[in-house]
């Protein structure tokens, strides 16, 4: 169900790959609430991926960029300006790559050249969109600029690798840009921690099926879905959330307030019993 919540809103979605991705989900109900977007992603993942297919479904523009480069970032922010005519109301950052993760090398034996890269396309990403648009001045008074991020930044899950310090990192951006940005131009900055998503990126985690089955066992109310991401982004584009900045909001289903629950403790037990005489 649509309710208009951005009718008349202008917004740019990082990181829409396929239909798994929440990226791809996020512009898809930004077009349902009555806002017009543009799509950016590198020229490599547009060619991986089925962009075009959401560009036509969305009636959007793609304008490809490397979210780290910052001469990208330039001529993206000045076409999406020219293409809405001028400034734009809200950004979804939905970026985050390890090459660690993918090479399989955990983190007491992290390949640091691929540790750089992490944080520069996971994390400092996001400053340099973020600085790019305060640079030009892209984004209208009352704005919101949201990132997805993961628990991880809070504590140790173990497979998630350096990801976890580029979403501590992605997190205090948030923070520390919000404040400026919230100061002098009344945008606002936050980070959605999300439940494990069954996303291209999330499935190459080691163990990620694992996670996923813990946490919805450990969830009161189960995971939340790249829809269910989907929706709550939409809530902080709109004006419903006008005093709601440089915050790390959880959308996981309750996961992150829990320490046990009845579902993970009785499969805990059963493998306890079953390995009882285990070492």
């Amino acid at each position: 169900m649509a309710y208009n919540l951005l009718k008349g809103k202008k917004g740019l979605i990082f990181g829409a790959l396929n239909e798994k991705s929440i990226a791809w989900k996020v512009a898809e109900r930004a077009h349902e609430e009555g806002a017009e977007i543009v799509l950016s992603n590198t020229a490599v993942a547009m060619r991986m991926g089925s962009i075009d297919e959401l560009a036509a479904k969305c009636n959007a523009i793609i304008i490809p960029a490397d979210a780290t480069s910052i001469p990208d970032l330039e001529n993206l922010t000045d076409k999406t300006m020219e293409h809405f005519g001028g400034k734009f109301d809200f950004i979804l950052h939905s970026i985050g790559m390890s090459p660690n993760v993918r090479k399989g090398r955990t983190y007491d034996d992290l390949d640091y050249d691929y540790l750089q890269k992490t944080l520069d396309i996971s994390a400092i990403s996001f400053h340099k969109i973020i600085q790019t648009c305060w640079k030009k001045d892209a984004i209208t008074h009352g704005g919101s600029i949201v990132a997805l991020s993961y628990i991880a930044a809070q504590r140790t899950l173990y497979g998630y690798n350096d990801m976890a310090d580029a979403k501590a990192l992605l997190e205090s951006i948030a923070r520390s840009f919000g404040y400026i940005y919230g100061r002098e131009r009344g945008v606002r900055i936050n980070t959605v921690s999300q439940s494990p998503t069954e996303t291209t990126a999330g499935s190459g985690v080691m163990g990620f099926d694992a996670l996923l089955d813990f946490s919805n066992r450990m969830s009161p109310i189960g995971n939340a879905n790249a829809d269910d991401c989907a929706d709550f982004c939409i809530t902080l584009f709109s004006d419903l959330t006008r005093k709601i900045t440089m915050q790390n909001i959880y959308n996981d289903g309750g996961f992150s307030s829990m320490g046990m629950s009845n579902k993970a403790m009785a499969i805990y037990n059963r493998n306890l019993e079953e390995c009882k005489d285990c070492n």
